[in-house]
């Protein structure tokens, strides 16, 4: 019976398995460091195979590269034997949340995450480190000789944390950085969905360095845009305020797509202000405001005539008569109102005009000519291209010389605050609130939090409602109050992974003094991710209670589970049974830790087996055995340890008619069960697939 692995793919193995395919020739075999035969890549040959001269050695080529980056390469593709354990007590809706918080390194987190999450997340957004010679990066381990460890040691702390200030006394300044963000980034681009996307922020000092990076890892013909933010007003902007630097008061987000051709289109975004601002500061500039005209009535529409577009496409023509008009001014004249009521009243038949040139006007002039003051076109018809691809349009026609009408509200829309003017979103964002983004979330947090409104419009870049949103560098959780916040306007399901390392907060750590305080009357422990958590069960709670009248917001899913990295479940024996005694087999016949739950093997079994980690989880007792039903027949797992599980127990579990069932070695009765239980699924239930640990 195939046993279950227990560790993260190997990327080697699967890069080498694609180079075969493509090129069988160049697959060659070698001997690892215990001697046995593997698959290898002939480096000279693949070289050949990909050139048109011929190759004698190295040549310059325009690349990207950095001391270290092979390093990261290899820290990528290299498996690790660790877990997810499952920590009820500090979840909230454990059974039925969708939302992951995982807690440990992210570059472990991601390689965890690759068989359940390959291509299936919408967006990532990550706030990384700077590297402005303050920020704390990761230092991952590589494969090193003896030395070389041991002076890499030597840079960890007195407490051994892994993430160390990178000043730019350090020689390998960006080296560093570039090292830590690339092996992330290449793992992060499998979990994207193809039309999926990626948001960075970063500032002026990596920049550069992250486009560069974002052009190898997701190629630059994926590239969407470089956004600048409006973080602060200069005179509060922070660093480089030296006599020979401006102030700095912008950030940036880098946003690059999986695939640029199957990522949705952008012209749903918009930024919105109140109308009655707009118009009075296109006043002060001496700008006109064009939407003035109101369609007061007309008689119905009568059908005229139908004629072709340039591939053929109908489009059929209406008229009306009787039409009468006014203007704003008018109104407010003979009405007795204020400009703004006028427009509340009038909103849906204020329009403007205008004679833009386009191939449907010219081919509607040619079939109508000169229209009567009195009268009105109505042109429907199937666009093939543009934003209204393959959708019925309506346009409509005024005036003698048949001037296009642009109704109001296809420019601005009615809101509580009044009506607001739909801006189409550009690259600079701003009127972010950056003077009280520490307080949001209801728990302080002093180091580089982002406004929840700037996150939300990084969300809606993605055009859907549902989806999985990760954010690898989650800090103090903005991103998944953001997620929360945006699902409790539109009533969205879209999902979060947080990943965030268990960082320490020193108590004399000057930037977090009044925040401590504040931790310590709360008794929350100095620790970053905990700071996180009881962010996330603020901020739900807080827009649950703010929402409370809204339809449907007892539906809205502000829980967690929390999930933390570890080492596996599986004792060394299960890896390595060539480096035990055979003394040391026969004392050790179970091959799991001791310490561990059997909900922790059930994630470990999840993890491997690539099933969703949030799952509904059913626990039940069948003949004195506990057995975990993952989303009732997905996974069927039964980790009884005692040699009691028989031909009968196992086809009881057959009739659930289980994709995935597995058991503990230590569980059959005998050999003859273990053996048996592949030939009673396969008669019972032929699509289950068996596995042991």
């Amino acid at each position: 019976m195939e046993k279950l692995k227990m560790h993260s793919p190997n990327f080697v193995d699967q890069n080498i398995a694609k180079i075969a395919e493509l090129f069988p020739n160049c697959v060659t075999e070698s001997r690892n460091d215990k001697g046995e035969l593997q698959k290898a890549i002939d480096f000279d040959l693949l070289k050949q195979e990909l050139s048109a001269q011929i190759v004698e050695g190295p040549q310059e080529r325009y690349q990207l590269n950095w001391p270290g980056k092979r390093e990261a390469l290899l820290t990528a593709n290299a498996p690790i034997a660790k877990t997810l354990r499952p920590c009820r007590e500090e979840s909230v809706d454990f059974d039925t949340t969708k939302n992951l918080f995982i807690e440990g390194d992210n570059l472990d987190a991601l390689k965890l995450l690759q068989e359940t999450y390959l291509g299936k997340v919408k967006m990532i957004y990550i706030d990384p480190p700077y590297n402005t010679g303050n920020d704390f990066i990761y230092e991952d381990d590589f494969a090193e000789d003896a030395e070389e460890y041991k002076l890499r040691s030597n840079e960890k702390d007195n407490e051994g944390n892994k993430l160390v200030a990178n000043t730019e006394a350090n020689g390998r300044f960006h080296s560093d950085w570039l090292t830590m963000i690339y092996s992330r980034l290449r793992l992060a681009k499998n979990l994207l969905s193809n039309d999926g996307v990626i948001c960075i922020s970063i500032s002026d000092a990596e920049l550069n360095n992250l486009n560069l990076v974002m052009s190898e890892v997701f190629g630059k013909e994926n590239y969407i845009n470089t956004i600048s933010v409006l973080a602060k007003v200069s005179a509060g902007a922070s660093g480089g305020g030296e006599d020979k630097r401006l102030k700095k008061n912008i950030e940036y987000i880098v946003i690059y797509a999986k695939s640029f051709f199957e990522f949705n289109t952008l012209s749903h975004l918009y930024t919105e202000r109140l109308l009655v601002d707009v118009i009075d500061e296109m006043r002060d500039e001496g700008e006109s405001w064009k939407y003035t005209s109101i369609l007061i009535g007309a008689d119905e529409r009568v059908f005229f005539k139908t004629i072709k577009d340039g591939d053929g496409n109908p489009i059929d023509i209406y008229k009306r008569s009787g039409v009468k008009r006014t203007t704003i001014n008018k109104v407010c004249k003979e009405e007795g109102v204020s400009e703004k009521d006028a427009y509340d009243k009038y909103f849906d038949a204020i329009f403007s005009d205008t004679n833009a040139q386009t191939s449907i006007r010219e081919r509607v002039i040619s079939a109508v000519g000169n229209l009567n003051d009195d009268e009105i076109l109505e042109v429907e018809y199937v666009p093939r291209s543009g934003k209204d691809k393959n959708q019925r349009v309506k346009h409509t026609y005024i005036s003698n010389t048949v001037r296009r009408v642009i109704w109001l509200y296809d420019v601005a829309e009615k809101s509580k605050d009044g009506i607001v003017k739909k801006e189409k979103l550009g690259t600079l964002w701003q009127n972010f609130d950056y003077n009280n983004v520490g307080k949001e979330g209801g728990i302080p947090f002093p180091d580089g939090k982002k406004p929840i409104d700037l996150l939300k419009t990084c969300i809606n870049l993605y055009s859907g409602s549902d989806g999985i949103f990760v954010d690898f560098f989650s800090g103090s959780s903005s991103f998944p109050h953001a997620v929360i916040d945006r699902n409790s306007i539109d009533m969205g399901v879209r999902k979060f992974i947080a990943i965030q390392y268990p960082e320490v907060i020193k108590e004399n750590n000057k930037k977090y003094a009044g925040a401590i305080s504040f931790y310590k009357e709360i008794s929350l422990p100095l620790v970053i991710t905990e700071i996180s958590k009881e962010r996330i069960r603020r901020a739900g709670k807080k827009i649950k209670e703010e929402n409370a009248d809204k339809e449907g917001i007892e539906n809205l899913d502000i829980g967690f589970r929390v999930l933390k990295i570890d080492t596996s479940n599986m004792a060394e024996v299960y890896y390595n049974p060539a480096a035990k005694s055979q003394e040391d087999l026969f004392t050790q016949v179970d091959n799991l830790k001791p310490d561990r739950t059997e909900e922790d093997l059930l994630f470990q079994v999840m993890l491997d087996w690539g099933v969703d980690l949030t799952l509904p989880i059913r626990r039940e007792t069948i003949a004195n055995k506990t057995v975990f039903f993952v989303d009732k027949n997905a996974l069927v797992a039964c980790f009884d340890k005692q040699g009691t599980i028989d031909d009968d127990f196992v086809k009881e579990l057959a009739k659930h008619q289980p994709v995935r069932a597995v058991f503990r070695d230590a569980g059959f009765k005998d050999d003859s069960a273990k053996i048996n239980v592949e030939q009673v699924f396969k008669l019972l239930s032929p699509i289950t697939k068996v596995k042991t640990l």
